[in-house]
């Protein structure tokens, strides 16, 4: 059916795109801003805008971005991260997949409250068990390598525990009665007809658990020593002293770090929508 509305008000609708577009450009200023100065000299960066032509770099330098392997072991620091994210990801999905399938399908006595219980901890600050957890790690001896990093996602994320229940209790119940009528698992259910089902939810999780993993920096601070284990921001950070008031070396480094996430979002927004607007249709 169409909407008379629009056909009424054209005009209406184009300035309501104008005004969208406006702030669209606005919120891409910044990140423009980063793009442009790592393709400038260094002296570029830190000429003021008088004009709309400032806003032009001048002369673009990709060798910018070669310069910043050589000043820094890039592809360690990117292995590292990788390595830690991958196993943050993979432990946040299967954790916690699999506890929101225990509080969305299974009759368990008491089972709503023990997950309110299970929200509660979201809203503990960080900073309440920073020194707890490390004096934990460091009585296992876990100092100085990745396992505090990584081992603490495969006990489940009460964030994605509640998207992940939030999403299976929107999937027909029929389909999961009718798999243990089958004689179905409770396992086999869960691998076999909610996962494939809950597609926007995982890709909503990984997006999140990979962003939170991939920016992180207080972590990898407090648990990394040596530098050979550094991660892309402890790399980062480093990089600044390194660089000697070098800005456009260190924007280049900031746009390759920031890549991988923002291709991430870009080839995944549908699902990620998706999976958010699926998440609070039922309690």
């Amino acid at each position: 059916m169409s909407d008379p509305i629009r056909k009424r008000h054209p005009g209406r609708r184009y300035g309501v795109y104008v005004l969208l577009g406006a702030f669209a450009l606005v919120m891409l200023l910044p990140f423009y801003w980063l793009l442009r100065s790592s393709l400038v000299g260094n002296r570029e960066v830190l000429q003021p805008i008088e004009s709309w032509r400032d806003l032009l770099p001048s002369h673009l330098r990709f060798r910018n971005y070669p310069a910043v392997f050589e000043a820094m072991p890039f592809f360690r620091y990117l292995l590292n991260t990788v390595l830690v994210t991958g196993g943050v990801v993979a432990g946040t999905v299967i954790s916690s997949s699999l506890c929101a399938y225990a509080f969305a399908f299974c009759e368990v006595r008491y089972s709503r409250w023990i997950f309110y219980g299970v929200l509660a901890t979201i809203m503990l600050p960080p900073a309440v068990v920073l020194i707890p957890t490390f004096i934990l790690f460091r009585e296992l001896n876990w100092i100085d390598t990745f396992k505090p990093l990584i081992l603490p996602a495969f006990f489940g994320s009460p964030f994605a525990i509640f998207l992940f229940r939030q999403f299976f209790l929107s999937l027909p119940k029929e389909l999961i009665e009718a798999a243990r009528i089958d004689g179905a698992t409770g396992l086999q259910i869960y691998w076999g007809v909610v996962l494939p089902l809950a597609r926007p939810a995982l890709v909503t999780v990984i997006i999140f658990s990979f962003m939170g993993s991939w920016n992180e920096f207080m972590g990898p601070l407090i648990y990394l020593n040596s530098q050979s284990k550094w991660t892309l921001q402890l790399g980062l950070n480093s990089f600044i002293g390194q660089i000697a008031g070098q800005w456009n070396l260190l924007m280049a480094a900031t746009v390759m770090v920031l890549l991988p996430v923002l291709l991430m979002f870009f080839f995944l927004q549908r699902y990620f929508i998706k999976g958010i607007a699926m998440t609070g249709m039922k309690g």
